[in-house]
């Protein structure tokens, strides 16, 4: 039996590989459906349903007759007794053992210790995160369409995203182009070029692990779009009516305070506490990110049944993108395979780079692909090959690309939906600063 906790891209890649392998394969994951992150903040910004970023994870297997998916959520493992724990969605719990498991939980959100922030700047990890911040960021505008109070509409039309790597520029690119094209001629109350998106990092540069070429790129770009770039600013505070920074390594005599209605933090992130668990049973260690440290073959130390990919796991210090686990996945599939055939084990994992890429604007992107450097038009079209390619589905990378299609020729986005009433929303921001 191969437990595999996780349909993300590690999880579903190793699951997907055992598809012909004489072996049971159980996966378990919180949600129905496999989410391509990537794409997740294009769901945030009323450019894509959520549908076309999130296959049922049921229908993505339903061809694979060893396979079978597990909804619920696993809240403890046994090492020595070699099983799982399960919180089942009907709220019963389930005990499953395992010969070999899988662990691919990804990350979650860090506010660097204050997690009470997340109540006023909530994240960008889940389907459901996405589609509260759409509604979230097109309250903002109704709000400062409703009220008279220029003080008060000023701070509804001010957007701020916390973090400046490849989410965060995406995020502040994208709602630039909402505000200034998509809702163009659509609010009288105001002109629209009065919104004002501020993108905040405590770092120097955005994308930090591009060229710097492609930094000042990508720097210019925004701030062309009209994206106020503050960088060397650390988040001191966020509370219900916007966010105080200070200057990075300073003191309290440096900080602003930027009154805004929408605070979206996409700063930092650690492995899922699942891991920190295992690794508290197992005696492994695990880095500053809370993810574990493995061997090179994805084993935990001490544990060869136990495999740890994606986000939860420390292999070289591989950087927390999609490419790392998908090539983890199918590295770890055929590791069982050679198990259970008898057959040699494959040498440790090596991975290749194909390169890093962020896209800032409808016609704009960047991407650093083994020393080649792009930006512009064909840095676009080659980060919207690669993320098609690794889409789930014919149908939603014809989806997907028909709605990019519409967008760029009209400015249309068709998913401009506000939701009220959902499990878990975000609570309303105050209206008095």
């Amino acid at each position: 039996m191969v437990v595999v906790v996780g349909g993300g891209f590690g999880g579903l890649n190793a699951v997907r590989g055992l598809r012909d392998a004489d072996v049971d394969v159980v996966l378990v994951d919180q949600t129905n459906h496999h989410l391509f992150q990537p794409l997740l903040y294009q769901v945030a910004t009323a450019l894509l349903p959520p549908g076309d970023i999130a296959p049922p994870l049921r229908k993505v297997l339903a061809r694979q007759r060893n396979a079978r998916v597990v909804l619920g959520e696993v809240t403890d493992v046994d090492p020595n007794a070699k099983t799982v724990r399960i919180a089942l969605s009907t709220g019963t719990e389930r005990t499953v053992g395992y010969d070999v498991l899988v662990l691919a939980v990804g990350a979650t959100d860090s506010y660097f210790g204050h997690d009470e922030w997340q109540r006023f700047a909530p994240p960008m990890k889940t389907l459901s995160h996405a589609v509260r911040m759409r509604s979230q960021l097109l309250t903002a505008f109704e709000n400062g369409a409703s009220t008279d109070d220029p003080q008060e509409r000023r701070r509804w039309l001010t957007i701020a995203v916390v973090g400046a790597g490849p989410t965060g520029v995406e995020l502040a690119g994208q709602i630039a182009v909402m505000a200034r094209r998509t809702l163009r001629d659509q609010f009288t109350e105001f002109d629209l070029d009065d919104v004002h998106i501020v993108l905040l990092d405590a770092a120097p540069d955005v994308l930090p692990p591009f060229a710097p070429s492609l930094r000042d790129h990508t720097r210019r770009v925004l701030e062309g779009m009209g994206v106020d770039v503050r960088l060397g600013r650390a988040v001191d505070d966020v509370d219900a009516t916007g966010v105080t920074t200070r200057a990075t390594g300073s003191d309290d005599a440096t900080r602003d305070r930027l009154d805004a209605g929408t605070v979206i933090w996409a700063a930092g992130v650690r492995a899922a506490p699942l891991a920190q668990r295992l690794a508290d049973a197992t005696g492994a260690t695990t880095d500053r990110r809370g993810r574990i440290v493995v061997r090179p073959d994805c084993t935990v130390p001490g544990h060869p049944e136990v495999f740890v990919i994606g986000d939860a796991a420390n292999l070289n210090d591989l950087p927390g993108i999609a490419e790392p686990a998908l090539q983890e996945g199918k590295y770890v599939a055929e590791v069982v395979r050679a198990r259970t055939s008898g057959r040699p084990a494959p040498g440790p994992f090596r991975y290749l780079d194909l390169g890093t890429m962020a896209t800032i604007s409808p016609s704009d992107a960047v991407a650093d692909v083994r020393g080649l450097r792009l930006r512009g038009l064909l840095g676009k079209v080659s980060w919207a090959v690669v993320h098609l390619a690794f889409l789930v589905g014919w149908r939603n990378r014809a989806s997907v690309l028909l709605e990019w299609a519409w967008m760029l020729l009209t400015g249309r986005r068709s998913q401009r939906v506000i939701l009220r009433g959902e499990v878990g929303d975000v609570p309303a921001r105050s209206t008095t600063p």
